[in-house]
Protein backbone atom coordinates (compact mmCIF):
# COMPACT_ATOMS: atom_id res chain seq x y z
CA UNK A 1 0.00 0.00 0.00
CA UNK A 2 3.07 2.25 0.48
CA UNK A 3 3.65 2.90 -3.16
CA UNK A 4 0.45 4.08 -3.64
CA UNK A 5 1.73 7.05 -2.44
CA UNK A 6 5.30 7.41 -4.08
CA UNK A 7 6.19 9.59 -6.53
CA UNK A 8 2.66 11.71 -6.60
CA UNK A 9 2.28 14.87 -6.47
CA UNK A 10 0.56 16.94 -3.82
CA UNK A 11 -2.51 17.75 -5.13
CA UNK A 12 -2.79 14.39 -6.74
CA UNK A 13 -1.96 13.19 -3.45
CA UNK A 14 -4.80 14.80 -1.19
CA UNK A 15 -7.13 14.47 -3.89
CA UNK A 16 -6.47 10.66 -3.56
CA UNK A 17 -6.82 10.45 0.02
CA UNK A 18 -10.17 13.09 -0.02
CA UNK A 19 -11.66 10.59 -2.58
CA UNK A 20 -10.66 7.43 -0.70
CA UNK A 21 -12.03 9.53 2.80
CA UNK A 22 -15.49 10.32 0.50
CA UNK A 23 -16.21 6.55 -0.03
CA UNK A 24 -15.42 4.96 2.87
CA UNK A 25 -17.68 7.58 4.37
CA UNK A 26 -19.93 6.86 2.01
CA UNK A 27 -19.89 2.75 3.36
CA UNK A 28 -19.92 3.86 6.80
CA UNK A 29 -23.02 6.00 6.14
CA UNK A 30 -24.24 2.74 4.08
CA UNK A 31 -23.52 0.43 7.57
CA UNK A 32 -25.47 2.41 10.18
CA UNK A 33 -28.24 3.50 7.02
CA UNK A 34 -28.99 -0.13 5.36
CA UNK A 35 -27.82 -2.45 7.92
CA UNK A 36 -30.52 -1.24 10.65
CA UNK A 37 -32.63 -2.89 8.26
CA UNK A 38 -30.55 -6.41 9.27
CA UNK A 39 -30.65 -6.42 12.98
CA UNK A 40 -33.88 -4.37 12.97
CA UNK A 41 -36.65 -7.56 13.24
CA UNK A 42 -33.96 -9.16 16.20
CA UNK A 43 -34.40 -5.86 18.27
CA UNK A 44 -37.98 -5.19 17.90
CA UNK A 45 -38.74 -9.05 18.56
CA UNK A 46 -36.10 -8.88 21.51
CA UNK A 47 -34.28 -11.87 20.59
CA UNK A 48 -30.71 -10.11 21.21
CA UNK A 49 -30.03 -6.96 22.91
CA UNK A 50 -29.50 -4.07 20.52
CA UNK A 51 -25.94 -3.55 21.77
CA UNK A 52 -24.81 -7.46 20.95
CA UNK A 53 -27.29 -7.23 17.86
CA UNK A 54 -25.53 -4.36 16.24
CA UNK A 55 -22.14 -5.63 17.13
CA UNK A 56 -22.71 -8.75 15.77
CA UNK A 57 -24.05 -7.65 12.46
CA UNK A 58 -20.93 -5.52 12.21
CA UNK A 59 -19.08 -8.78 12.22
CA UNK A 60 -20.84 -10.40 9.96
CA UNK A 61 -21.03 -7.45 7.55
CA UNK A 62 -17.11 -7.36 7.51
CA UNK A 63 -16.39 -11.42 7.40
CA UNK A 64 -19.20 -10.33 3.70
CA UNK A 65 -17.63 -8.06 2.73
CA UNK A 66 -13.82 -10.05 2.95
CA UNK A 67 -15.53 -13.13 1.33
CA UNK A 68 -17.66 -12.09 -0.72
CA UNK A 69 -15.89 -11.27 -4.38
CA UNK A 70 -15.88 -8.79 -6.58
CA UNK A 71 -18.25 -9.76 -8.65
CA UNK A 72 -20.37 -7.30 -7.98
CA UNK A 73 -18.07 -4.75 -7.44
CA UNK A 74 -17.87 -5.01 -11.00
CA UNK A 75 -21.43 -5.18 -12.18
CA UNK A 76 -21.10 -1.56 -10.96
CA UNK A 77 -18.40 -0.20 -12.27
CA UNK A 78 -19.23 -1.45 -15.95
CA UNK A 79 -22.29 0.69 -15.88
CA UNK A 80 -20.26 3.45 -17.00
CA UNK A 81 -19.38 2.58 -20.74
CA UNK A 82 -16.46 1.18 -21.62
CA UNK A 83 -14.99 4.17 -23.48
CA UNK A 84 -15.54 6.20 -20.21
CA UNK A 85 -13.31 3.65 -18.11
CA UNK A 86 -10.64 3.13 -21.32
CA UNK A 87 -9.62 7.18 -21.33
CA UNK A 88 -8.98 7.55 -17.83
CA UNK A 89 -7.24 10.79 -16.75
CA UNK A 90 -6.54 12.39 -13.25
CA UNK A 91 -8.88 15.21 -13.46
CA UNK A 92 -11.54 13.89 -15.53
CA UNK A 93 -11.53 10.97 -13.09
CA UNK A 94 -11.41 13.54 -9.87
CA UNK A 95 -14.81 15.22 -11.74
CA UNK A 96 -16.43 11.71 -11.95
CA UNK A 97 -15.71 10.25 -8.53
CA UNK A 98 -16.32 13.23 -6.16
CA UNK A 99 -19.84 13.75 -7.99
CA UNK A 100 -21.05 10.64 -7.96
CA UNK A 101 -19.80 10.44 -4.18
CA UNK A 102 -20.96 13.51 -2.63
CA UNK A 103 -24.42 13.17 -4.52
CA UNK A 104 -25.22 9.49 -2.79
CA UNK A 105 -23.72 10.76 0.18
CA UNK A 106 -26.18 13.73 0.42
CA UNK A 107 -29.12 11.67 -0.38
CA UNK A 108 -27.82 8.88 2.22
CA UNK A 109 -27.94 11.20 4.99
CA UNK A 110 -31.13 13.09 4.37
CA UNK A 111 -33.54 9.71 3.69
CA UNK A 112 -31.42 8.60 7.33
CA UNK A 113 -32.53 11.59 9.10
CA UNK A 114 -36.04 10.97 8.08
CA UNK A 115 -36.16 7.13 9.30
CA UNK A 116 -37.02 6.43 5.96
CA UNK A 117 -35.66 3.31 4.79
CA UNK A 118 -34.57 4.22 1.13
CA UNK A 119 -31.22 2.17 -0.63
CA UNK A 120 -27.79 2.99 -0.79
CA UNK A 121 -27.93 0.52 -3.90
CA UNK A 122 -30.55 2.50 -6.04
CA UNK A 123 -28.72 5.93 -4.45
CA UNK A 124 -25.01 4.90 -5.85
CA UNK A 125 -26.30 3.66 -9.33
CA UNK A 126 -27.78 7.06 -9.73
CA UNK A 127 -25.06 8.47 -8.85
CA UNK A 128 -23.31 6.33 -11.39
CA UNK A 129 -25.96 6.58 -13.89
CA UNK A 130 -26.29 10.83 -13.54
CA UNK A 131 -22.51 11.17 -14.08
CA UNK A 132 -22.24 8.77 -17.06
CA UNK A 133 -24.89 10.83 -18.85
CA UNK A 134 -23.66 14.15 -18.09
CA UNK A 135 -20.49 13.08 -19.46
CA UNK A 136 -22.17 12.10 -22.72
CA UNK A 137 -24.13 15.68 -22.90
CA UNK A 138 -20.81 17.43 -21.98
CA UNK A 139 -18.60 15.66 -24.80
CA UNK A 140 -21.59 15.47 -27.24
CA UNK A 141 -21.72 11.51 -27.23
CA UNK A 142 -25.33 10.42 -28.12
CA UNK A 143 -27.14 9.54 -24.67
CA UNK A 144 -27.70 5.96 -25.93
CA UNK A 145 -24.04 5.69 -25.42
CA UNK A 146 -23.49 7.55 -22.15
CA UNK A 147 -24.36 4.52 -19.62
CA UNK A 148 -23.78 0.77 -20.49
CA UNK A 149 -27.66 0.31 -21.31
CA UNK A 150 -27.41 -3.62 -20.73
CA UNK A 151 -25.87 -3.29 -17.78
CA UNK A 152 -28.05 -0.99 -16.75
CA UNK A 153 -31.26 -2.78 -17.38
CA UNK A 154 -30.02 -5.93 -15.57
CA UNK A 155 -29.55 -3.87 -12.68
CA UNK A 156 -32.54 -2.17 -12.59
CA UNK A 157 -34.15 -5.65 -13.06
CA UNK A 158 -32.57 -7.32 -10.14
CA UNK A 159 -33.82 -3.85 -8.19
CA UNK A 160 -37.20 -4.36 -9.01
CA UNK A 161 -37.57 -8.07 -9.12
CA UNK A 162 -36.03 -8.49 -5.47
CA UNK A 163 -38.37 -6.46 -3.78
CA UNK A 164 -41.56 -7.91 -5.50
CA UNK A 165 -39.80 -11.33 -5.00
CA UNK A 166 -39.06 -10.74 -1.37
CA UNK A 167 -43.11 -9.60 -0.55
CA UNK A 168 -44.49 -12.60 -1.84
CA UNK A 169 -41.94 -15.08 -0.65
CA UNK A 170 -42.12 -13.49 2.80
CA UNK A 171 -46.49 -13.64 2.77
CA UNK A 172 -45.63 -17.25 1.57
CA UNK A 173 -43.04 -18.58 4.06
CA UNK A 174 -45.89 -17.09 6.65
CA UNK A 175 -48.97 -18.45 5.40
CA UNK A 176 -46.74 -22.09 6.07
CA UNK A 177 -45.55 -21.37 9.34
CA UNK A 178 -49.18 -20.83 9.87
CA UNK A 179 -50.80 -24.12 8.51
CA UNK A 180 -48.20 -25.94 9.62
CA UNK A 181 -48.47 -24.53 13.72
CA UNK A 182 -51.72 -22.15 13.91
CA UNK A 183 -51.36 -21.93 17.51
CA UNK A 184 -47.82 -21.57 18.43
CA UNK A 185 -46.56 -18.93 20.53
CA UNK A 186 -43.95 -17.35 17.66
CA UNK A 187 -47.36 -15.66 16.46
CA UNK A 188 -47.32 -13.21 19.00
CA UNK A 189 -45.96 -10.04 18.96
CA UNK A 190 -43.41 -9.16 21.86
CA UNK A 191 -46.06 -7.34 23.47
CA UNK A 192 -48.57 -9.94 23.59
CA UNK A 193 -45.80 -12.47 24.93
CA UNK A 194 -45.01 -9.77 27.56
CA UNK A 195 -48.66 -9.08 28.23
CA UNK A 196 -49.29 -13.20 28.13
CA UNK A 197 -46.66 -15.04 29.10
CA UNK A 198 -44.73 -12.67 31.53
CA UNK A 199 -41.60 -13.12 29.38
CA UNK A 200 -39.14 -10.62 27.48
CA UNK A 201 -37.90 -13.04 25.07
CA UNK A 202 -38.93 -14.82 22.20
CA UNK A 203 -39.06 -18.62 22.75
CA UNK A 204 -35.92 -20.64 22.53
CA UNK A 205 -35.92 -22.05 18.71
CA UNK A 206 -38.09 -18.46 17.84
CA UNK A 207 -35.01 -17.05 18.90
CA UNK A 208 -32.46 -18.72 17.22
CA UNK A 209 -33.72 -18.16 13.88
CA UNK A 210 -34.27 -14.99 14.58
CA UNK A 211 -30.78 -14.74 15.22
CA UNK A 212 -29.11 -16.78 12.95
CA UNK A 213 -31.06 -15.13 9.87
CA UNK A 214 -30.29 -11.67 10.91
CA UNK A 215 -26.81 -12.43 11.13
CA UNK A 216 -27.11 -13.95 7.77
CA UNK A 217 -28.75 -10.82 6.31
CA UNK A 218 -25.94 -9.22 7.89
CA UNK A 219 -23.51 -11.49 5.84
CA UNK A 220 -24.94 -11.35 2.43
CA UNK A 221 -25.66 -7.34 2.86
CA UNK A 222 -21.88 -7.63 3.94
CA UNK A 223 -20.87 -9.39 0.52
CA UNK A 224 -23.35 -7.23 -1.48
CA UNK A 225 -23.19 -3.65 -0.20
CA UNK A 226 -19.57 -4.07 1.00
CA UNK A 227 -18.94 -4.53 -3.27
CA UNK A 228 -20.41 -1.51 -4.42
CA UNK A 229 -17.66 0.16 -1.77
CA UNK A 230 -15.25 -1.70 -3.31
CA UNK A 231 -15.93 -1.11 -6.87
CA UNK A 232 -16.11 2.60 -6.04
CA UNK A 233 -12.96 2.89 -5.03
CA UNK A 234 -11.39 0.88 -7.83
CA UNK A 235 -13.11 3.77 -9.75
CA UNK A 236 -11.08 5.75 -7.37
CA UNK A 237 -7.53 4.49 -7.77
CA UNK A 238 -8.45 3.79 -11.74
CA UNK A 239 -9.43 7.60 -12.48
CA UNK A 240 -6.50 9.10 -10.11
CA UNK A 241 -3.51 6.93 -10.54
CA UNK A 242 -4.08 4.73 -13.82
CA UNK A 243 -0.40 3.93 -13.91
CA UNK A 244 -0.56 1.62 -10.12
CA UNK A 245 -4.21 0.17 -10.73
CA UNK A 246 -5.18 -0.62 -13.92
CA UNK A 247 -4.03 -4.02 -13.71
CA UNK A 248 -3.30 -5.61 -11.20
CA UNK A 249 0.56 -5.28 -10.58
CA UNK A 250 0.02 -8.67 -8.06
CA UNK A 251 -0.33 -10.89 -10.97
CA UNK A 252 1.81 -13.74 -11.10
CA UNK A 253 3.20 -15.36 -14.47
CA UNK A 254 1.04 -18.24 -14.36
CA UNK A 255 -2.45 -15.04 -14.70
CA UNK A 256 -0.44 -12.98 -17.59
CA UNK A 257 -0.33 -16.24 -19.16
CA UNK A 258 -3.31 -17.01 -18.75
CA UNK A 259 -4.50 -13.32 -19.97
CA UNK A 260 -2.22 -13.67 -23.06
CA UNK A 261 -3.61 -17.22 -23.76
CA UNK A 262 -7.00 -15.91 -23.06
CA UNK A 263 -6.28 -13.80 -26.26
CA UNK A 264 -5.06 -16.49 -28.49
CA UNK A 265 -7.84 -18.65 -27.77
CA UNK A 266 -10.40 -15.84 -28.94
CA UNK A 267 -9.07 -14.99 -31.95
CA UNK A 268 -9.24 -19.03 -32.90
CA UNK A 269 -12.90 -18.90 -31.67
CA UNK A 270 -13.98 -15.76 -33.83
CA UNK A 271 -12.00 -17.44 -36.97
CA UNK A 272 -14.16 -21.01 -35.67
CA UNK A 273 -17.00 -18.80 -36.38
CA UNK A 274 -15.96 -16.85 -39.14
CA UNK A 275 -19.14 -17.90 -40.71
CA UNK A 276 -21.51 -16.12 -38.68
CA UNK A 277 -19.21 -13.41 -36.58
CA UNK A 278 -17.03 -12.44 -40.32
CA UNK A 279 -18.78 -9.25 -40.98
CA UNK A 280 -19.65 -8.14 -37.74
CA UNK A 281 -15.94 -8.43 -36.29
CA UNK A 282 -14.99 -7.56 -40.08
CA UNK A 283 -12.61 -10.81 -40.12
CA UNK A 284 -9.59 -10.50 -42.64
CA UNK A 285 -9.89 -6.82 -43.31
CA UNK A 286 -8.88 -4.95 -40.73
CA UNK A 287 -4.89 -3.97 -40.59
CA UNK A 288 -2.97 -4.27 -37.33
CA UNK A 289 -1.81 -0.66 -38.00
CA UNK A 290 -5.76 0.71 -37.51
CA UNK A 291 -5.21 1.56 -33.91
CA UNK A 292 -5.06 5.09 -32.70
CA UNK A 293 -3.65 5.93 -29.72
CA UNK A 294 -7.06 7.58 -28.16
CA UNK A 295 -9.17 4.30 -29.66
CA UNK A 296 -13.26 3.58 -29.62
CA UNK A 297 -13.94 -0.03 -28.46
CA UNK A 298 -15.40 -0.95 -32.20
CA UNK A 299 -16.04 -4.81 -32.81
CA UNK A 300 -14.58 -4.05 -35.97
CA UNK A 301 -10.86 -3.19 -34.99
CA UNK A 302 -10.81 -6.92 -32.87
CA UNK A 303 -8.08 -8.74 -35.06
CA UNK A 304 -6.02 -5.40 -34.53
CA UNK A 305 -6.51 -5.21 -31.00
CA UNK A 306 -6.07 -8.58 -30.28
CA UNK A 307 -2.62 -8.20 -32.46
CA UNK A 308 -1.95 -5.14 -30.49
CA UNK A 309 -2.30 -6.97 -27.06
CA UNK A 310 0.02 -9.88 -28.32
CA UNK A 311 2.57 -8.08 -29.46
CA UNK A 312 2.55 -5.89 -26.04
CA UNK A 313 1.95 -8.93 -23.47
CA UNK A 314 5.64 -10.73 -25.63
CA UNK A 315 7.72 -11.90 -22.74
CA UNK A 316 6.27 -10.52 -19.81
CA UNK A 317 5.82 -12.39 -17.24
CA UNK A 318 5.67 -9.34 -14.69
CA UNK A 319 3.60 -6.03 -15.17
CA UNK A 320 5.96 -4.18 -13.06
CA UNK A 321 8.07 -4.50 -16.31
CA UNK A 322 5.51 -2.53 -18.25
CA UNK A 323 6.30 1.66 -19.01
CA UNK A 324 3.10 3.20 -16.87
CA UNK A 325 1.49 3.98 -20.36
CA UNK A 326 2.03 0.39 -21.59
CA UNK A 327 -0.61 -0.28 -19.13
CA UNK A 328 -2.97 1.58 -19.22
CA UNK A 329 -2.69 0.62 -23.19
CA UNK A 330 -3.15 -3.01 -22.24
CA UNK A 331 -6.15 -2.43 -20.12
CA UNK A 332 -7.68 -0.61 -23.20
CA UNK A 333 -7.25 -3.70 -25.44
CA UNK A 334 -8.47 -6.23 -22.56
CA UNK A 335 -11.10 -3.81 -21.61
CA UNK A 336 -12.53 -3.44 -25.43
CA UNK A 337 -11.85 -7.43 -26.10
CA UNK A 338 -14.16 -8.09 -23.32
CA UNK A 339 -16.71 -5.44 -24.03
CA UNK A 340 -17.06 -6.85 -28.02
CA UNK A 341 -17.22 -10.92 -26.69
CA UNK A 342 -20.32 -9.99 -24.62
CA UNK A 343 -21.85 -8.41 -27.60
CA UNK A 344 -20.84 -11.30 -29.45
CA UNK A 345 -22.13 -13.39 -27.21
CA UNK A 346 -25.45 -11.72 -27.65
CA UNK A 347 -25.57 -12.35 -31.07
CA UNK A 348 -27.89 -14.58 -32.97
CA UNK A 349 -26.63 -18.04 -34.76
CA UNK A 350 -23.95 -19.25 -31.81
CA UNK A 351 -25.30 -22.35 -29.91
CA UNK A 352 -24.86 -22.42 -26.20
CA UNK A 353 -21.81 -24.72 -25.82
CA UNK A 354 -19.84 -21.57 -28.01
CA UNK A 355 -21.36 -19.03 -25.94
CA UNK A 356 -20.17 -20.91 -22.77
CA UNK A 357 -16.96 -21.02 -24.51
CA UNK A 358 -16.78 -17.77 -24.86
CA UNK A 359 -17.92 -16.75 -21.10
CA UNK A 360 -14.47 -19.00 -20.25
CA UNK A 361 -12.94 -16.79 -22.08
CA UNK A 362 -13.64 -13.73 -20.69
CA UNK A 363 -12.81 -14.27 -17.42
CA UNK A 364 -9.36 -15.36 -18.08
CA UNK A 365 -9.09 -12.12 -19.88
CA UNK A 366 -10.21 -10.03 -17.47
CA UNK A 367 -8.19 -11.76 -14.67
CA UNK A 368 -6.02 -9.21 -13.99
CA UNK A 369 -8.38 -6.10 -14.72
CA UNK A 370 -11.05 -7.02 -12.20
CA UNK A 371 -9.22 -7.35 -8.68
CA UNK A 372 -9.11 -5.39 -5.87
CA UNK A 373 -6.23 -5.12 -3.58
CA UNK A 374 -6.71 -6.86 -0.15
CA UNK A 375 -6.04 -3.65 1.56
CA UNK A 376 -9.02 -1.89 -0.29
CA UNK A 377 -11.40 -4.73 0.60
CA UNK A 378 -10.40 -4.84 4.52
CA UNK A 379 -10.85 -0.78 4.63
CA UNK A 380 -14.43 -1.01 3.23
CA UNK A 381 -15.25 -3.87 5.64
CA UNK A 382 -14.12 -1.80 8.45
CA UNK A 383 -15.86 0.88 7.32
CA UNK A 384 -19.03 -0.93 6.99
CA UNK A 385 -18.50 -2.83 10.14
CA UNK A 386 -18.13 0.09 12.12
CA UNK A 387 -21.20 1.87 10.09
CA UNK A 388 -23.52 -1.07 11.30
CA UNK A 389 -23.08 -0.18 15.24
CA UNK A 390 -24.20 3.61 15.47
CA UNK A 391 -27.64 5.13 14.16
CA UNK A 392 -29.60 2.21 14.02
CA UNK A 393 -32.99 3.52 16.21
CA UNK A 394 -34.55 5.11 13.71
CA UNK A 395 -34.83 2.58 10.94
CA UNK A 396 -35.67 -0.30 13.47
CA UNK A 397 -38.85 1.56 15.08
CA UNK A 398 -40.08 1.97 11.04
CA UNK A 399 -39.51 -1.52 10.16
CA UNK A 400 -41.13 -3.23 13.47
CA UNK A 401 -43.95 -0.85 14.05
CA UNK A 402 -44.62 1.70 11.00
CA UNK A 403 -44.95 -0.58 8.16
CA UNK A 404 -48.62 -2.85 9.30
CA UNK A 405 -50.92 -1.48 11.63
CA UNK A 406 -49.49 -3.91 14.12
CA UNK A 407 -46.47 -4.91 15.54
CA UNK A 408 -44.26 -7.88 14.48
CA UNK A 409 -44.85 -11.58 15.26
CA UNK A 410 -42.07 -13.45 15.64
CA UNK A 411 -43.08 -15.42 12.80
CA UNK A 412 -43.29 -12.38 10.59
CA UNK A 413 -39.71 -11.57 11.55
CA UNK A 414 -38.58 -14.78 10.81
CA UNK A 415 -39.99 -15.19 7.57
CA UNK A 416 -38.92 -11.51 6.28
CA UNK A 417 -35.46 -12.57 7.52
CA UNK A 418 -35.49 -15.77 5.92
CA UNK A 419 -36.38 -14.38 2.56
CA UNK A 420 -34.12 -11.27 2.67
CA UNK A 421 -30.92 -13.49 3.89
CA UNK A 422 -32.19 -15.81 0.40
CA UNK A 423 -33.00 -13.35 -1.57
CA UNK A 424 -29.37 -11.38 -1.58
CA UNK A 425 -27.81 -14.56 -1.65
CA UNK A 426 -28.92 -15.57 -4.91
CA UNK A 427 -28.11 -12.17 -6.02
CA UNK A 428 -24.45 -12.66 -4.94
CA UNK A 429 -24.27 -15.71 -6.37
CA UNK A 430 -25.47 -14.07 -9.81
CA UNK A 431 -22.85 -10.80 -9.26
CA UNK A 432 -26.38 -8.47 -8.92
CA UNK A 433 -26.27 -5.53 -6.76
CA UNK A 434 -29.60 -5.59 -5.08
CA UNK A 435 -30.91 -3.75 -2.09
CA UNK A 436 -31.43 -4.91 1.83
CA UNK A 437 -33.04 -2.16 2.26
CA UNK A 438 -35.86 -3.21 -0.04
CA UNK A 439 -35.88 -6.81 -0.16
CA UNK A 440 -36.08 -6.73 3.89
CA UNK A 441 -38.99 -3.96 3.90
CA UNK A 442 -41.14 -5.62 1.47
CA UNK A 443 -41.06 -9.00 3.32
CA UNK A 444 -42.36 -7.01 6.10
CA UNK A 445 -45.15 -5.61 4.51
CA UNK A 446 -45.89 -9.24 2.60
CA UNK A 447 -45.73 -10.80 6.05
CA UNK A 448 -48.23 -7.96 7.34
CA UNK A 449 -50.73 -8.49 4.33
CA UNK A 450 -50.44 -12.45 4.74
CA UNK A 451 -51.23 -11.38 8.52
CA UNK A 452 -54.22 -9.15 7.73
CA UNK A 453 -52.67 -6.84 9.92
CA UNK A 454 -52.80 -4.42 7.07
CA UNK A 455 -50.41 -1.85 6.41
CA UNK A 456 -50.20 1.31 7.53
CA UNK A 457 -50.54 3.42 4.13
CA UNK A 458 -48.54 6.91 5.62
CA UNK A 459 -45.16 4.91 5.67
CA UNK A 460 -45.62 2.26 2.41
CA UNK A 461 -46.26 5.35 0.73
CA UNK A 462 -43.20 7.36 2.08
CA UNK A 463 -40.55 4.33 1.83
CA UNK A 464 -42.52 3.70 -2.33
CA UNK A 465 -42.20 7.60 -2.56
CA UNK A 466 -38.41 7.43 -1.81
CA UNK A 467 -37.73 4.25 -3.62
CA UNK A 468 -39.18 6.01 -6.80
CA UNK A 469 -37.48 9.39 -6.17
CA UNK A 470 -33.82 7.64 -5.06
CA UNK A 471 -32.63 7.05 -9.03
CA UNK A 472 -33.91 10.40 -10.97
CA UNK A 473 -32.78 12.47 -7.27
CA UNK A 474 -29.32 10.93 -7.33
CA UNK A 475 -28.76 10.86 -11.25
CA UNK A 476 -29.83 14.58 -11.30
CA UNK A 477 -27.54 15.80 -8.46
CA UNK A 478 -24.43 13.69 -9.55
CA UNK A 479 -24.89 14.84 -13.27
CA UNK A 480 -25.35 18.33 -11.83
CA UNK A 481 -22.14 18.09 -9.48
CA UNK A 482 -20.22 16.46 -12.64
CA UNK A 483 -21.65 19.18 -15.09
CA UNK A 484 -20.19 21.86 -12.37
CA UNK A 485 -16.76 20.10 -12.32
CA UNK A 486 -16.40 19.62 -15.53
CA UNK A 487 -16.88 23.22 -15.97
CA UNK A 488 -14.32 24.32 -13.11
CA UNK A 489 -11.73 22.17 -14.85
CA UNK A 490 -12.22 23.17 -18.28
Amino acid sequence: MIDLFSGLDAWVLVSLLLALTFVLAFEFINGFHDTANAVATVIYTKAMPPHLAVFFSGVFNFLGVLLGGVGVAYAIVHLLPVELLINVNTGHGLAMVFSLLAAAITWNLGTWYFGIPASSSHTLIGSILGVGLANAMINDIPLGDGVNWQKAIDIAMSLVVSPLAGFAVAALVLIGLKWWRPLSKMHKTPEQRRKLDDKKHPPFWNRLVLVISAMGVSFVHGSNDGQKGIGLIMLVLIGIVPAKFVLDLNSTTYQIERTRDATLHMSQFYQRNEATLGEFLALGKAKSGDLPAQFSCNPQQTEPTIAALQSSLKGVTDYHDLSADKRVEVRRYLLCLDDTAKKVGKLPGLDAREKSDLDKLRKDLTATTEYAPFWVIVAVALALGLGTMVGWKRVVLTVGEKIGKQGMTYAQGMSAQITAACAIGMANVFALPVSTTHVLSSGVAGTMVANKSGLQGGTVKTILLAWVLTLPASMGLAAGLFWLASKALA
